[in-house]
């Protein structure tokens, strides 16, 4: 079978083929942010506050793409 015949024999729902994929980008966002806020905790530790604000605003941008991957199947999905 070739590469094309096999994605030809693909059942079930693409969309969340998709979302896998997408799911990707927002994970390493998360593991970035995250790694490297304690970089700056590390050299700073009296800027603990604000850096911890920024790094609680880059996790939630980083999420609002993951939801807005959860949905997209949903709305343009296969009828």
């Amino acid at each position: 079978m070739s590469a094309l015949q096999n994605l030809a024999a693909v059942s079930g729902s693409l969309g969340s083929i998709g979302y896998g994929l997408a799911a990707i980008g927002p994970g390493v966002g998360v593991g970035i942010v995250f790694g490297n806020g304690t970089q700056a905790l590390a050299r700073q530790p009296e800027a603990a506050g604000l850096i911890r604000q920024n790094q609680i605003l880059g996790f939630a941008f980083c999420e609002a793409l993951a939801l807005i991957g959860i949905v997209m199947p949903f709305v343009y999905g296969i009828k």
